[in-house]
């Protein structure tokens, strides 16, 4: 579905010049027909609007004859109020004793007990707003078409994140429903300088997407970057925000973020109040806020509601843990096989007698245990809730045990690569997560070819390609980078909240 759904970036086959030139010449005559403006004959309307929803049952077309009035009423059936509809718009045109023949519509239109109601005129906007859910209201000798505010569907309610836990802080979370996440926001920032645009993204699923800042504290320039980005997408449909992340990313061919992507309205809220952007898409409780720098993906909501101390230790242990989960393996493999002499004595023969077992050399014995365990924890994720956390425990200890007793591999390599994955789970960002398992890889087979050389020859080529990384023009490792003091304070550190007077500066 989403390979076949992106236009110039997977064919998956190629149509004959023929039947592609004849298959445009459809798709330009269907667009032009839907071009078409209303006429003030209803029949002829109403052929328009079958014409373009031919063989759709869900399509009703609901026609209201009376002695003074003929009008149609066009919905789609699960998208629509269907009591209101009743109660309000065809129970109120049926009751009209009187009708002012001046400006028919608008009389129609005072009458109807519904507060959103819009005027369209044209064939295309009709059709968007049928499939949007609202009601369209036809009158005979009308030119215009009245869209009713009546939509209503089957939506997630409120609940907790749950890609996001936290012990402490707000317990709601962003749900599927675009309006309702607009109105989380607005209950945490209510001022009127919080401004919203809207963008239709999709050829086919014409998808509501929506650009989110604070006036006064962005920067323009930023906002028209975003915008320009998102109206270059040329794609058939759009099913969630990590398509959009894939369109207006920096550097695609990074395996680190360069958006942050979240689903709790307060973190969303604390980076529009800094100066960034927030990108939020119907069908999705993911939102996007970008810049970003790598810092902030090691941000967590705790380390603001706890003291600062506690943010502080918290934040320096998972940059701790990172260097660990990155670089362990590889420099056990590379100790062990090229700089024996670097170990103590006693824990070298130890070492040593648990690997005389063994038959593979540790660069192979680190590959097995680490495709493993990525292999229990992607199951542990796949299968269902009740048994996927039994599965990945169960099946690392049995596995791990079995592995030793067979001598595939040693005692200390399966402490070394359980210490690895309890260090990746610490990053709060899957994403960035998933970058770090990527990289471990190459990593190990730098270390287990050229030792702690190949090691540091690593580090190194992850730091340069972190310095050449931008978000939206922000340096990657700013304000580190850029040697920003005053926004020290919230980077490796997490200061008091009475310190962190300042915002973040986001320029090109």
């Amino acid at each position: 579905m989403s390979v076949l759904g992106v236009k110039g970036i997977i064919r998956i086959r190629k149509l004959p010049r023929k039947s592609r030139k004849k298959n445009s010449g459809n798709q330009a005559k269907v667009h032009s027909s839907q071009d078409t403006p209303l006429s003030g004959e209803i029949e002829q309307n109403i052929a328009l609007f079958s014409s373009a929803f031919r063989e759709s049952p869900d399509i009703i077309i609901r026609k209201i004859h009376t002695d003074k009035l003929l009008a149609a009423v066009i919905y789609v059936e699960g998208l629509c109020d269907t009591k209101k509809l009743d109660e309000f718009v065809l129970g109120a045109l049926i009751s009209l004793q009187e009708i002012e023949e001046t400006d028919l519509l608008t009389f129609i239109e005072n009458h109807l007990a519904i507060s959103k109601t819009e005027h369209l005129s044209k064939l295309s906007d009709g059709v968007n707003a049928i499939l949007l859910g609202k009601p369209l209201l036809l009158i005979n000798g009308c030119q215009e078409a009245l869209a009713l505010g009546l939509t209503q569907f089957e939506k997630r309610p409120i609940e907790e994140p749950k890609a996001e836990t936290s012990i402490r802080g707000p317990r709601e979370g962003f749900t599927e429903t675009l309006s309702t996440n607009v109105s989380l926001i607005r209950r945490i920032i209510r001022d009127p300088a919080l401004k919203i645009k809207k963008l239709q993204i999709g050829k086919y699923t014409k998808t509501d997407v929506l650009i989110c800042y604070v006036e006064g504290l962005v920067d323009h320039t930023l906002i028209e970057e975003i915008e320009n980005r998102l109206k270059r997408i040329d794609i058939d449909g759009v099913y969630e925000s990590g398509y959009l992340e894939q369109f207006i990313e920096d550097n695609p061919y990074s395996p680190f973020p360069q958006v942050l992507y979240t689903e709790r309205p307060d973190v969303l809220s604390a980076n529009l109040l800094e100066g960034r952007a927030a990108i939020l898409m119907d069908g999705t409780p993911f939102a996007l806020i970008a810049p970003v720098s790598f810092f902030s993906l090691f941000q967590s909501q705790e380390d603001y509601y706890e003291r600062f101390w506690i943010g502080t230790f918290i934040r320096l242990l998972r940059f701790l843990f990172l260097v660990i989960s990155l670089f362990l393996p590889s420099t056990y493999v590379a100790i062990t096989t090229f700089h024996q002499e670097m170990v103590p004595t006693s824990l070298l023969l130890n070492i040593a007698s648990a690997r005389e077992g063994v038959a593979f050399p540790a660069i192979v014995e680190v590959f097995i245990m680490e495709l493993s365990f990525e292999a229990l924890r992607e199951a542990g994720i796949r299968l269902p809730r009740q048994v996927g956390s039994a599965v990945s425990i169960v099946g690392a200890l049995v596995i791990g045990e079995a592995a030793v007793q067979a001598g595939i591999v040693s005692a200390p390599m399966i402490i070394v690569v359980s210490i690895t994955g309890i260090a990746s789970f610490m990053v709060p960002r899957y994403s960035v997560g998933l970058a770090i398992r990527i990289l471990r890889f190459p990593i190990i087979l730098l270390g287990g070819i050229l030792g702690l050389i190949g090691v540091m020859l690593g580090f190194i080529l992850i730091i340069i390609h972190l310095c050449g990384l931008r978000s939206f023009g922000i340096p990657y490792l700013s304000p580190i980078s850029t040697l920003q003091k005053n926004l020290y304070r919230d980077s490796l550190i997490r200061a008091p909240l009475w310190k962190m007077n300042e915002r973040p500066h986001f320029t090109g």
